[in-house]
C-alpha cells in the first residue's frame, strides 16, 4: 500500500505499512526481504485475500442522442428567429415597439328607437319587435277527458294569440282553445290572467279571448291583400309553450296558397318564417310592424317526406269582420249556411249507386235554405256557380267566397239528371257557426245483413236510410271509404 508520510513513490510489501529495517526516510533505498519475510507476506495474502477490483471500461458516447440534441437546438434558435422576426414585422406594422395590437371595435351599440306603428314607417326587426311584443300574449290551456277505463286525464296545450283591444280582447286560433276547460293568457310583463272564451268559428280557425284588465297595448291590423310574394314578415309567439315571446323572420313564398288543414280547406299566406307548435295564433307581421295574418300550421312532412320553410298564416282581410262579429255576438252572424246534412259522394259509391260524384245530400231541415231553393234528400250537389264540387271539402271551401243573403246557382243531380236551382244562403245560428264542414275515412268495411255499409256509428243512420233508399249495389267489391255527412 501506499505510505505518504515519508515518502509519496515509497511501496512496501508489509501488510501494517511499516518500513523495513534500514529504510530511512532522507533518500530513497531498496533492500531485498529476506526469505522469512517473503513466505510471511505471501502466506499472510493468501489468508486474508482482498476483493478484486472491477475492471472499469470506457464509456462509449451516444453519438446518435448528441446528433438529435445538436437539431433539437438548431431548430429552436431557428424558430425564436423567425419568431422575432414575425415579432418585429407586427410591431412595426402596428407602430408599436413591444407588442402586438388586436384590433377592437370602437363602435357604441345603438339603441333600439320605440316607434308607433303608423302604416307609414318602415321598420328593423328589432323596431318592429320593440313596438309589438306587448301586444303578443302565451296562452296555455287545460282540459279533462275520460279514457277508455273510465278514468280522467287532464291534459295541456299551449299556443299564441294577439292583443286588439286595450280592455283585453284577444285573437287566437280556434284550435289553440278547442276543448279547453281553462285558459290562461300570460303578457310579456309576466302577468297571468284567467281568459274567458268568447267565440269561435271552427271552419276559420279564429277565436276571441277576453281577460279583465285595462290599459293594453294594442297590436295593429293592416292589409294583407297588399302582400306580394318576396315581403319580409316576422312572427312573434310563443314556439313549444316555453320559448315564450320568441320572434323569427323570413319572406312570404306565397298569398292566397290553398291548403287542407285537418279536412278544412283554407287560402293561406305562406311563409318560410320558422313556425313551430305553440306558434299558433300569434301574429304575422309586415315590415310596417302591422299584423297581416294569423299563425295557424305548418307543414313537417308532406307524403312520408320532411319538408321544412313551410310556414302558413291566416290573411287577416279574410277574418277581421268575423272577429269584429265574434266580438259583438258571440259567433260569426253572417256566416253562410244550407242547413243541410251531407256528405262526400266518392267514385266507388257513386258507381255502386248509380249516381254521380259530388256532395250527396242526407237530410234537409225544414224551412231552411235548402229546403226554401227545392234541395231535396238524395240530391247530389256538383256545383255551385262556376265552381265544381266534387266533395264536402270543395262545399266547404266555396261557401267561405258567400256570406248570408247571397244568391247562388247550385248544380244538382237528381234522376239522372242534372238541373239548376238559385240558392240563397241562410246564415249560420251561434249552435252550429262552428260546426266544420268535414268527411272522414275509414279502412274498413262494416257488414250488416251481408250489405256493405260506408260511415261510423255516429252517422250510421244517415247511411242505413242512404242504402235503404238506393241499395248498396252489392257488385264490385269495397275498399271501405267512407264519408260522413255534417251540417251544411
Amino acid at each position: 500500500m501506499y505510505n505518504d508520510e515519508n515518502n509519496l513513490y515509497h511501496y512496501t510489501y508489509r501488510k501494517d505499512g511499516s518500513e523495513p529495517a534500514g529504510q530511512t526516510g532522507g533518500q530513497a533505498t531498496y533492500t531485498r526481504p529476506s526469505v522469512d519475510d517473503q513466505l510471511n507476506s505471501y502466506h499472510a495474502v493468501q489468508a486474508d485475500p482482498q476483493p478484486p477490483v472491477p475492471e472499469m471500461k470506457p464509456v462509449r458516447k451516444n453519438r446518435l442522442g448528441m446528433k438529435i440534441a445538436a437539431l433539437a437546438l438548431s431548430c429552436a434558435l431557428l424558430g425564436g428567429a423567425a419568431g422575432a422576426g414575425i415579432s418585429a414585422a407586427i410591431n412595426h406594422s402596428s407602430g408599436s415597439g413591444n407588442s402586438a395590437t388586436v384590433n377592437v371595435s370602437g363602435r357604441t351599440a345603438s339603441q333600439v328607437t320605440l316607434k308607433t306603428v303608423d302604416g307609414k314607417t318602415a321598420m328593423t326587426d328589432a323596431e318592429v319587435y320593440a313596438a309589438n311584443v306587448n301586444s303578443v300574449v302565451s296562452i296555455n290551456c287545460s282540459s279533462a277527458t275520460t279514457n277508455y277505463f273510465g278514468q280522467t286525464v287532464e291534459s295541456a296545450s299551449s299556443g299564441s294569440g294577439f292583443i286588439i283591444t286595450s280592455d283585453g280582447y284577444i285573437v287566437t286560433n280556434h284550435h289553440v282553445i278547442d276543448g279547453a276547460s281553462s285558459v290562461k293568457v300570460t303578457l310579456y310583463n309576466d302577468k297571468t290572467y284567467d281568459a274567458t272564451v268568447i267565440g269561435s268559428d271552427e271552419d276559420y280557425d279564429i277565436a276571441v279571448l277576453k281577460i279583465e284588465a285595462s290599459g293594453l297595448q294594442t297590436a295593429t291590423l293592416g292589409d294583407s291583400d297588399t302582400l306580394n310574394v318576396g315581403d319580409h314578415v316576422l312572427a312573434i309567439g310563443n314556439p313549444l309553450g316555453e320559448l315564450t315571446f320568441s320572434m323569427s323572420g323570413g319572406m312570404v313564398s306565397c298569398v292566397n296558397r290553398p291548403i287542407n288543414v285537418d279536412g278544412t280547406p283554407f287560402n293561406m299566406i305562406q311563409t318560410d318564417a320558422s313556425i313551430n307548435p305553440g306558434n299558433s295564433g300569434g301574429p304575422l307581421f309586415n315590415s310596417y310592424g302591422e299584423v297581416v295574418g294569423i299563425v295557424s300550421a305548418k307543414y313537417s312532412s308532406y307524403s312520408s317526406e320532411s319538408v321544412e320553410g313551410l310556414g302558413f298564416a291566416i290573411p287577416i282581410n279574410d277574418v277581421s269582420a268575423m272577429i269584429q262579429d265574434i266580438m259583438t255576438n258571440g259567433y260569426v252572424t253572417n256566416k253562410p249556411s244550407l242547413d243541410i246534412t251531407a256528405g262526400t259522394m266518392n267514385q266507388q259509391m257513386a258507381q255502386q249507386t248509380s249516381l254521380t260524384q259530388g256532395v250527396y245530400v242526407y237530410s234537409v231541415t225544414d224551412g231552411g235554405a235548402a229546403a226554401k231553393a227545392g234541395i231535396m234528400v238524395g240530391d247530389v250537389i256538383t256545383k255551385i256557380d262556376d265552381t265544381t264540387i266534387t266533395s264536402l271539402e270543395d262545399l266547404t271551401a266555396a261557401k267561405k267566397s258567400y256570406s248570408a243573403g247571397d244568391t247562388s246557382t247550385f248544380t244538382i243531380y237528381r234522376d239522372g239528371k242534372s238541373t239548376t236551382l238559385k240558392v240563397t244562403w241562410g246564415a249560420a245560428s251561434k249552435e252550429t257557426s262552428t260546426t266544420t264542414d268535414s268527411s272522414t275515412s275509414s279502412n274498413s268495411n262494416q257488414s250488416q245483413s251481408g250489405n256493405n255499409y260506408y260511415g261510423s256509428n255516429d252517422t250510421q243512420d244517415l247511411f242505413d236510410y242512404f242504402f235503404n233508399q238506393y241499395g248498396s249495389g252489392n257488385s264490385g267489391s269495397s275498399n271501405g271509404q267512407s264519408g260522413t255527412g255534417t251540417a251544411a
